[in-house]
């Protein structure tokens, strides 16, 4: 009994630097895969982010929604139809895509709510948040894809001043108000560019980046951008790895601090990764950055 009081001590004890590095900083985490799907896990990921807000960050939550969107297209007959990865989206799926979005966006705000937390659902066209271009797939017209080219964070740098949390979802507009979906990933990634957040963090249903993706125990626990920019260049990567992992190498450039690819099927690893010495997912740094992790322990 004594022992197992004396390991809480030390979990707390061991959190209590990052605390206080991290006291009052913006992280963004880009919410998606099966965190959002299975309820156990959701619940969690949002237990998570109120208590990295009630520790004194200053949390935003950027999310996806793409299979609550795809079994809703399917309920009204339609078939999802996607071009390398991109989802293609004619006017009715994009109307499917906001509806749903939206209400996705709200649940997350009602369970953040719940545990005592002030919370705030926006999308990218509130405020003029996230204007876009179309997105094309190799050449090909994909219908309303945005690719997010101006950001204007003010909404949200107000939610945050106003102790709100925000929860962003990725619906931009162009310069004719259209309505155009984003891809999730690349909206948390200009999200966190615009608003210099210290740390961006991908939940996905990977665990990481592998030094060899067959290898489990290959498992990286930091990466330079530059070692992951080679990662890119050799092609190192699984495929569906080597766009999360650009997007990480350019929120670094553009003055993200650092940047984690989680796997949001583990419970709590938003917490292990960001209060513990080893984490458990991918942390990117800058070159010329410290090493995050303390290698004594």
């Amino acid at each position: 009994m004594e022992q197992e009081i004396m390991s809480k001590a030390e979990v707390l004890i061991e959190a209590l630097p990052y605390i206080q590095r991290f006291n009052r900083k913006i992280i963004v985490v880009k919410y998606g895969g099966s965190a959002m799907i299975d309820e156990e896990l959701k619940k969690n990921v949002i237990k998570d982010v109120v208590l990295l807000k009630l520790v004194g960050f200053k949390p935003i939550i950027v999310h996806g929604g793409g299979k609550e969107i795809s079994k809703w297209v399917g309920k009204v007959g339609m078939e999802p139809r996607f071009v390398n990865g991109l989802r293609v989206t004619d006017a009715d799926t994009m109307e499917i895509a906001e509806m749903v979005l939206n209400r996705v966006n709200k649940s997350l705000v009602s369970m953040v709510q719940e545990l005592g937390v002030k919370a705030v659902g926006v999308s990218g066209k509130d405020g003029g948040m996230l204007h876009v271009t179309k997105k094309f797939a190799d050449g090909e017209d994909i219908g309303f894809v945005g690719e997010v080219d101006k950001v204007n964070p003010k909404v949200i740098m107000d939610l945050l001043a106003n102790d709100f949390l925000p929860i962003v979802c990725p619906i931009g507009f162009d310069d004719n108000f259209n309505s155009y979906n984003i891809n999730a990933d690349d909206a948390a990634c200009a999200i966190a560019k615009a608003v210099n957040a210290e740390k961006l963090a991908f939940l996905t249903d990977i665990e990481g980046v592998y030094r060899d993706f067959n290898d489990k125990s290959s498992l990286i626990s930091e990466l330079t951008v530059e070692e992951a920019e080679k990662f890119i260049a050799d092609g190192n990567v699984g495929g569906g790895m080597i766009p999360k992992l650009q997007n990480c190498v350019n929120a670094i450039h553009e003055g993200v601090s650092r940047v984690h690819i989680l796997d949001g099927r583990i419970l709590h690893c938003l917490l292990l990764e960001i209060f513990t010495n080893k984490g458990i997912g991918t942390a990117i740094i800058e070159n010329k950055d410290v090493r995050y992790y303390n290698e004594n322990e």
